[in-house]
């Protein structure tokens, strides 16, 4: 069998990176021989074979021809005279349009490795253009490959842009939008995938409540980036310093998503933003078809980020409604994200991403406080429904005011 392992496999080799997933072509054979051999067929769209030991992917070379708009738009051809050349050149980058037979030696018809060396994303051909879920997939090696060095190259750009221009964004479906920005989300760089997004004007058009956060300003004294766009961007960084969890990550994205709406004569200040953008994030998770898991915690982020942040002034009884509201009391809940969502927010402005952030560990404490209470005096009351609930809320709050009494006498203990 004439194969070739190609694409990301080889250059992620090429980069030092480990391999996680093999992807192989084959020349010369035909679906028919392919099952002779013992491949289990999986491809709906084109051939595509499940190793019989190994289960890697065996894809026979193909070449496809564009049809309809958007991603799905194609004719695929495979059959005995496709070359390997071929089936390279109907990638997207050219450092994905490498191959390495089982010897180890490199094909690279189309300068793969001497973009790896300079660090560039190139179109492999015109043919990019037709695929807008190229523009994402770009976006995402941002992400991944922006610790490197990567950069688009001009021309590349410029074909993005063209693209965007033409409409081909509009033929992307929500399923697929959110794969590639959960991919993203799980890269060392997410912030790159929107920077990318921008420069190519796709933002707009796929993600508009990120890109509306963008010369939206905030007050220096907070903010020193002023911008509430590059400030969301540096929070979802911060996230990913602080948590490889994607959904902590999502949630300092969009914690600001209402700043967007504030009045234009309010300025730099943003009265209420908290729960304004509840709304907007509400219809993008919709659209996006967010899972909810996403979704419940980037609205608890949005919504009670500033209480985290003033937590130490904020008085034992909203203490206890907030940390309530979060399902915080709960056996399982989403606590620990949430905190770690609010410091990437107070870590992601200029000069201030190494501050302590001790409001996190106050938090723990109040939780703790609340958490331990004896409630067997209230059991043993007649009391019903929400007078049980409100009489464990009240057990909370002398808790809480009693480790906010301690903390106040030792401000530094």
């Amino acid at each position: 069998m004439e194969k070739y392992l190609v694409g990301g496999a080889v250059r992620d080799r090429l980069l030092g990176y480990s391999v996680k997933e093999r992807d192989w072509v084959v020349v010369g054979e035909t679906p028919e021989s392919m099952i002779k051999l013992g491949f289990r067929p999986v491809g709906k769209d084109f051939p595509v074979f499940l190793h019989p030991q190994n289960h890697e992917e065996y894809a026979l070379a193909r070449t496809e021809r564009k049809s309809a708009p958007g991603y799905k738009g194609f004719v695929v051809h495979a059959d005995l005279d496709v070359t390997l050349e071929q089936d390279l050149q109907r990638r997207d980058l050219t450092i994905n349009a490498l191959a390495m037979t089982p010897d180890g030696e490199i094909i690279d018809p189309y300068g793969g490795r001497d973009d790896l060396e300079k660090r560039l994303f190139r179109h492999v051909s015109p043919a990019f253009a037709e695929d807008p879920v190229r523009i994402l997939r770009v976006a995402r090696f941002a992400a991944r490959y922006h610790p490197l060095g990567f950069k688009l190259a001009p021309d590349t750009l410029d074909l993005m842009k063209a693209m965007v221009e033409a409409g081909e964004v509009d033929h992307l479906v929500p399923e697929r939008v959110w794969a590639e920005l959960f991919k993203a989300l799980n890269e060392p760089s997410p912030s790159a995938f929107f920077y990318t997004l921008k420069e190519c004007g796709a933002l707009s058009f796929i993600f508009p409540e990120i890109d509306n956060l963008f010369g939206v300003p905030q007050p220096p004294k907070y903010h020193p980036a002023v911008d509430t766009g590059i400030h969301s961007l540096m929070a979802l960084e911060q996230a990913a310093l602080l948590s490889d969890k994607a959904e902590a990550r999502f949630a300092a994205l969009v914690h600001d998503l209402g700043k967007a709406l504030s009045p234009k004569e309010n300025w730099p200040h943003h009265y209420g933003h908290e729960t304004n953008g509840l709304p907007v994030l509400e219809s993008m998770c919709r659209r996006l078809r967010v899972p909810n898991g996403f979704k419940i915690l980037a609205m608890q982020v949005m919504k009670h980020h500033t209480h985290c942040h003033k937590s130490a002034d904020l008085k034992p009884g909203t203490l206890v409604d907030v940390l309530t509201d979060l399902g915080a009391f709960k056996p399982q809940s989403h606590f620990e994200d949430f905190l770690l969502a609010c410091e990437a927010d107070a870590k992601g402005r200029t000069g201030l991403e190494h501050l302590p952030y001790p409001q996190a560990d106050y938090l723990r404490e109040v939780l703790k406080a609340g958490s331990t209470i004896d409630i067997t005096a209230v059991l043993n009351r007649d009391l019903q429904g929400a007078e049980i609930g409100e009489a464990i809320r009240q057990l909370r709050i002398q808790a809480v005011a009693e480790i906010k009494k301690i903390k106040q006498s030792n401000p530094n203990n």
